[in-house]
């Protein structure tokens, strides 16, 4: 590729996508939320030789005019720029059709306009809902069970209506539940690790029986890079997943043998979602993905697991472990 732009770079996934990419030598364009701090996320933690090799452009999604400029002369897009937490849509739906469909449309607006040779858009697997059946392939239908999910369910439909309208190079990408090193602390997994590691011995948690696919940041970001060398995966959906499950409350329990023992875990009814809104299981299948890609799931999740308490532990003043963070 001859330079790739990658929305969202300032955040989680994106942070690892761009710094993947540019140690495989290829040139990034970096799109980072404007704020007037002037912070870029996670890009500022990188080494300066890192940074260096990195074009950032700060902007604004919901901005279609920024997203039109940061996209000229790129011949892949990266689209991963999204609100993602649930809890934070039920009282905010508004800002997640704004960010979430309208800065999509804005992509394939201007993807459209400017004849961009490939285009991914990151979905998510919370558009499934509740598992129907397991595991979970692209045909399994959607539902909408937060508004979250609802706005990302839009989005996705829009790039299909994009590829089969105008013939774009639209590739819907689905990672299930990633994490790893920089996440934010509204995920499980960092929420747990940095209770335990700040020394609480009463773990705040909300159900502890919906079950998830949990994939490491790495094998995710190889996924969306398969996906972009392949020319078979042009107008499909396509699940990242590891194709195995754990149920919150044992992920948990495994977090705590590993850093404190002593700890135990209560119900924090803040962080309980409304019944019908809670995703009970999510197992998804990465059958499509090996068959049409060179991708395989490099991590376990003990492996990944240490990783990113290791990576907590070198960054906890991060983290506000005492709230709930949404």
């Amino acid at each position: 590729m001859k330079k790739a732009l990658i929305t969202g770079a300032d955040g989680f996934i994106g942070s690892h996508l761009a710094e993947q990419l540019i140690k495989e030598g290829k040139k990034v364009r970096a799109f980072v939320y404007y704020n007037s701090f002037g912070n870029w996320g996670w890009l500022d933690t990188f080494p300066k030789e890192l940074l260096d090799e990195i074009e950032i452009f700060a902007g604004d999604i919901r901005d279609p005019n920024g997203v039109r400029t940061a996209m000229n002369e790129v011949d892949k897009v990266f689209h991963l720029a999204a609100l993602i937490a649930i809890p934070f849509s039920y009282h905010s739906p508004d800002s997640y059709v704004d960010t979430n469909i309208k800065g999509t449309l804005n992509v394939l607006q201007a993807a459209r306009d400017l004849g961009t040779e490939r285009i991914l858009v990151t979905s998510t697997s919370e558009v499934y809902g509740t598992a129907q059946y397991v595991p979970i392939d692209e045909k399994h239908p959607f539902q909408g069970q937060s508004p979250y999910s609802a706005t990302k369910i839009g989005a996705d439909r829009l790039a299909e209506s994009f590829y089969r309208s105008f013939g774009a190079p639209v590739t819907i990408v689905r990672p299930f539940n990633t994490y790893g090193p920089r996440q934010s602390a509204r995920a499980v997994i960092p929420t747990v690790i940095v209770q335990l590691l700040s020394g609480m011995t009463e773990i705040k948690l909300g159900s502890l029986t919906p079950t998830r696919d949990f994939n490491y940041v790495q094998d995710t970001v190889q996924g969306f890079i398969d996906i972009a060398r392949s020319e078979k995966t042009i107008g499909l959906e396509i699940n990242i997943a590891s194709q195995q499950e754990i149920s919150i409350g044992r992920l948990a329990q495994e977090l705590i043998d590993q850093i404190n023992p002593a700890a135990r875990i209560i119900c924090d009814e803040q962080r309980l979602r409304p019944e019908k809104s809670e995703v009970n299981r999510l197992l998804g299948s990465n059958k499509l993905l090996r068959e049409l890609t060179m991708w395989e799931p490099k991590y376990s999740l003990k492996e990944g697991l240490k990783e990113t308490i290791a990576f907590l532990k070198e960054n906890l003043d991060r983290y506000k472990a005492d709230i709930y963070n949404l």
